[in-house]
C-alpha cells in the first residue's frame, strides 16, 4: 500500500464562479483505522452540483466544508484494512470518502456494493444518489399520470435523463431541455424523450411552447433562471414542480437585475394552484429499497439508458467540477482515481 495520501482541500471560499485557486492538493500519510473503523482506498469519485453549496459558508441543509478540509463527495471504495466486524479487506463499498485517495470511515453511511454492478461507477449515478433523486422526486412529488406532459431541465444529466425515462415508463410524455444540438439529439435518440429543446437557442421560449401544446403538468426543476421563466407561463392548473436544483444561480453574488418577479410567481401559484416542493434525496430514505428494485430491474431489462463522463486522475477533479457548473459534462461526471 502506498504511504502517501493525496487529498484535495478547500483553499478559499469562492465569490462567484469557483476556479482552480479555490482548491489545493495536499499530500500526507495514509491514515490508520481505529476501533470499529475501516480504511478505504477510493476508486471512483462522484462530482455533483451540490458541492458548490458546500464551498459556501451560507446556511444550507448541510454543514459547509471548512477551509483546509477535504472536499466532500461520494465514492466507490475498496476496503483495504478493517477494524469492523461487518466489513472485510477486499470488499467494495459505496462511501462518502471525499476528494482523496484514502479515507477512514465508520460503518455508518457505508453500503456494500453488489459485485454484479458493472461498471462500479454506476453506484454513483443511475444506481446511486442521482438515480434515487430522479426516482423519488418524480414519483413522490411530480406524480406523473398517463398522457400528461413532463418537462425536465438539465435533461442529459444523471438526474434529468432518468426523470424523462421514468416519465415515459409511467405513460407520460417527456420533454427535455438541454444545451446544444448534440445533447438534444441524445435526448431523443438515446434516452427516448418525445421532444428536446435547446435552451441556448434564441427562440427557446417559443420552441418550448410549441413542444408543449397542452401545457406542462410536471416540471422537474434542476436549473432555475431563464429556463424557469420560460416554463412558468406554460404550467397547467394543479401542475407539480419538484425543485431539485437551481444551478443557474449557484455562482450568483447578488440578486438578478430587473424587476421583482416574485409577485408573478406567487400569482401563478395561487391562481393555478401549483404545487412547488423543494427536496433533498434523503428526505425519502425509506424509498431506497423500492428505488433499487425498480431502477435495477429497468436497467437490467434495457428499459433505461445511462451515460457517463469519465475523468481520469484526482488532480483533474477541480477543473472537471468547474466545468460541471458550466454544463461542459455530458452525462454523470465521475473521476477514476486508479
Amino acid at each position: 500500500m502506498a504511504e502517501i495520501n493525496r487529498r484535495i482541500v478547500l483553499a478559499a471560499r469562492p465569490h462567484g464562479e469557483p476556479n482552480a485557486s479555490h482548491f489545493r492538493m495536499e499530500e500526507g500519510r495514509v491514515p490508520h483505522p481505529g476501533e470499529s473503523e475501516v480504511l478505504l482506498r477510493n476508486r471512483w469519485l462522484s462530482l455533483d452540483p451540490y458541492m458548490r453549496g458546500r464551498m459556501s459558508a451560507a446556511k444550507s441543509y448541510a454543514e459547509p466544508v471548512g477551509i483546509g478540509e477535504v472536499m466532500v463527495g461520494g465514492t466507490v471504495s475498496e476496503v483495504v484494512a478493517s477494524q469492523h466486524p461487518d466489513f472485510a479487506a477486499g470488499e467494495t463499498v459505496v462511501a462518502f470518502g471525499g476528494w482523496q485517495d484514502y479515507a477512514v470511515s465508520g460503518a455508518k453511511g457505508l453500503r456494500k456494493l453488489d459485485p454484479r454492478v458493472s461498471p462500479p461507477s454506476l453506484a454513483l449515478g443511475i444506481l446511486g444518489m442521482p438515480g434515487m433523486t430522479a426516482y423519488t422526486g418524480l414519483l413522490d412529488i411530480g406524480r406523473p399520470k398517463p398522457g400528461e406532459t413532463v418537462v425536465v431541465a438539465a435533461a442529459t444529466g444523471p438526474v434529468g435523463s432518468l426523470v424523462g425515462q421514468i416519465a415515459r415508463l409511467k405513460g407520460a410524455r417527456a420533454v427535455g431541455i438541454a444545451g446544444g444540438p448534440e445533447k438534444c439529439r441524445a435526448l431523443t435518440e438515446v434516452f427516448g424523450f418525445d421532444a428536446a429543446i435547446d435552451h441556448r437557442a434564441a427562440d427557446f421560449p417559443q420552441a418550448l411552447a410549441a413542444a408543449c401544446p397542452d401545457g406542462i403538468d410536471v416540471y422537474f426543476e434542476n436549473v432555475g433562471g431563464a429556463v424557469f421563466e420560460a416554463v412558468l407561463p406554460l404550467l397547467n392548473d394543479f401542475a407539480r414542480v419538484p425543485v431539485c436544483g437551481l444551478v443557474a444561480g449557484y455562482n450568483d453574488t447578488e440578486l438578478p437585475a430587473g424587476p421583482d418577479r416574485s409577485p408573478v410567481l406567487m400569482r401563478a401559484v395561487l391562481t393555478k394552484r401549483l404545487h412547488l416542493q423543494g427536496f433533498i434525496v434523503w428526505d425519502f430514505a425509506d424509498r431506497a429499497d423500492a428505488f433499487g428494485r425498480d431502477v435495477g430491474a429497468w436497467l437490467a431489462e434495457g428499459r433505461v439508458a445511462y451515460r457517463e463522463d469519465v475523468v481520469d486522475g484526482l488532480e483533474n477533479a477541480p477543473e472537471a467540477f468547474v466545468g460541471l457548473l458550466k454544463g461542459r459534462n455530458f452525462g454523470k461526471l465521475v473521476v477514476r482515481l486508479d
